[in-house]
């Protein structure tokens, strides 16, 4: 037999990855994109309005020149005043067998002395309110009676309307605690109430007023208040 020579098989077919056809297309679609975006840019100048700019300028006025103030003349700061001089203790001799004379009436007679002081007059402190001491306050006595004084004096228009107050009287109390004067200290704002006051302080009766253990006359300022219930 003779020899024949066979043919050997062809090999399978090679199949290209996604990265190798995408290499091979890179070409096509880089050409291909740079074209359409020529003829965009072309297309958009073309086709695209004219643009226009508006007027920005503008006119200045006349400058005005200002004047400017004189220079001032700044004077000269004041002298440093000089310092006072610092004190200095003196020293002095003293004799120590200094003696005072004595004093006698030959040297010092009687008709050469000045006269006695004049008595002092004693005032009249009821006249008008003025400070008088005392040790122990006097102090009401018929309170009851004062009470009802309240209730009767108060003006009945006041009353019914529901306005009160309050007035300050000066009460002028002698040694016996008598009431002696009044009159009124500080008003409650109506004359009617400060009236009525006046005629409640008349019906008050006090203790006497002490100074140590002497009765004494003084002068007092109390509350009278006027209420609604």
């Amino acid at each position: 037999m003779s020899a024949q020579a066979v043919p050997a098989e062809a090999g399978p077919e090679r199949v290209l990855t996604a990265n190798e056809r995408f290499k091979q297309s890179f070409a096509t679609w880089f050409w291909g994109s740079m074209i359409v975006a020529t003829v965009a840019h072309f297309a958009v100048f073309q086709f695209w309005r004219p643009m226009s700019y508006e007027d920005f300028s503008y006119s200045s006025d006349e400058l005005t020149a200002i004047e400017l103030p004189p220079e001032i003349e700044i004077p000269p700061p004041p002298e440093a005043i000089a310092r006072p001089a610092t004190p200095v203790i003196a020293t002095a001799d003293i004799d120590e067998d200094i003696t005072i004379a004595p004093t006698t009436f030959e040297d010092n007679p009687v008709e050469d002395l000045p006269p006695p002081p004049e008595e002092v007059t004693t005032t009249d402190i009821s006249a008008a309110p003025t400070f008088t001491p005392f040790t122990v306050k006097p102090d009401i006595r018929n309170r009851p009676e004062l009470l009802r004084a309240l209730e009767r004096e108060y003006p009945p228009l006041l009353r019914d309307a529901g306005i009160g107050g309050t007035v300050d009287v000066w009460f002028f109390i002698d040694e016996e605690g008598k009431v002696i004067r009044t009159q009124v200290d500080k008003s409650s704002g109506h004359k009617a109430l400060d009236d009525a006051a006046l005629d409640v302080a008349d019906i008050i009766q006090f203790t006497p007023a002490l100074n140590r253990d002497k009765r004494v006359p003084v002068w007092i300022s109390l509350p009278i208040t006027f209420t609604t219930r």
